[in-house]
């Protein structure tokens, strides 16, 4: 079987496969939503949903590290990999024991190829189709909601020290627009900043992320003198993609900012 990932890297494989390592929590989740779960033999400490999942697979390290001996040993025929998650060294590295595919998500329309992609992969191309049309019918539903709302200008926080951000060609920021969000950053993808940038930004709300730094109430202090209305935010509904999606618009359409 030949197929292509979302780099345009062609990948061989011998037939549908049945020993799969993930090594992106998203991409976790959806293989468990498309009902693979007896075919995941490895995944990373983050892959953390469903929760008992890190007790019954085989922990290979994080999305930035993993041990290759640990994956050499699962004998995968294949194995899953993020342009953003994973370096290119990883993947040349994982290359020497199984084929690879790489995602690289930024728009809404990324997700819905690599989930088809894995419908084709898998042998579970109807319910991969079905999902993405679920997907599709809630977006609709939250535009419509949104498309009667005066846009906010935003910041959405994901790291506290140094203070970063989510800019311009990121998957947050499709979904920051998807919410009718103008992100005051725009000049790269995660700029590092600091307060008085930030104030001199005039966002009208600040988004702190669960997800990958905890932001939590007790550092919404710190942000009280921007001038700008400061909300936690579910990390997750915001930057993890593919099944996630059908919550995430359900999510999206309870804020009230």
């Amino acid at each position: 079987m030949e197929v292509w990932d979302q780099l345009q890297r062609k990948i061989e494989l011998k037939g549908v496969p049945q020993r799969v390592v993930s090594l992106v929590p998203s991409q976790t989740e959806l293989l468990i939503e498309l009902g693979l779960e007896e075919k995941l033999v490895g995944i990373t400490k983050f892959c953390v949903h469903p929760k008992y999942l890190p007790k019954t697979k085989k922990v290979v390290g994080g999305t930035k590290q993993v041990h290759i001996n640990k994956i050499k040993d699962l004998q995968p025929d294949l194995i899953l990999c993020n342009k953003e998650e994973n370096t290119p060294e990883m993947v040349e590295a994982l290359e020497d024991i199984a084929p690879v595919h790489v995602s690289d998500i930024i728009e809404i329309e990324d997700v819905f190829e690599m989930m088809l992609q894995y419908g084709e992969l898998f042998d579970r191309e109807e319910l991969a189709k079905t999902m993405v049309k679920s997907i599709q019918k809630k977006i609709s539903g939250l535009k419509k909601i949104r498309s009667a709302e005066q846009p906010k200008k935003v910041a959405y926080l994901i790291w506290k020290k140094p203070l970063m951000v989510a800019g311009k060609n990121t998957f947050i920021d499709t979904l920051l627009q998807l919410n009718n969000f103008e992100n005051v950053f725009k000049e790269q993808r995660y700029p590092v900043t600091d307060l008085e940038e930030l104030k001199a930004k005039k966002p009208d709300l600040i988004l702190l992320s669960s997800e990958p730094y905890p932001f939590s109430e007790k550092h919404m202090e710190y942000f009280k003198n921007i001038g700008a209305e400061i909300k936690l935010v579910d990390g997750e509904y915001f930057s993890w993609y593919g099944s996630r999606l059908i919550g995430a618009m359900d999510y999206f359409k309870n804020l009230n900012f």
